[in-house]
């Protein structure tokens, strides 16, 4: 089963969200993936996460804010 950590960096000034996520990151447990909720589409978040070793599924909610699962690559 797969455990999961939420963070919610909604309408956190630059670069804060992206510090907050990569902090959360850093420490996730193994067998631990991290939910995001954050107000726009954090194209720059990909690369970083992707070099990092992590995929991602984002998902657009109504409330015009997203949802990024991110977990370790296999």
């Amino acid at each position: 089963m797969n455990l999961i950590t939420e963070i919610d960096v909604r309408y956190l000034a630059c670069p804060e969200p992206l510090d907050k996520i990569m902090q959360a990151l850093h420490t996730l447990p193994a067998g631990t993936s991290l939910r995001v909720l954050i107000h726009r589409e954090p194209y720059p978040l990909y690369n970083v996460i992707r070099d990092s070793g992590f995929t991602w599924q984002t998902d657009a909610l109504a409330e015009d804010s997203f949802r990024i699962l991110i977990s370790r690559a296999a």
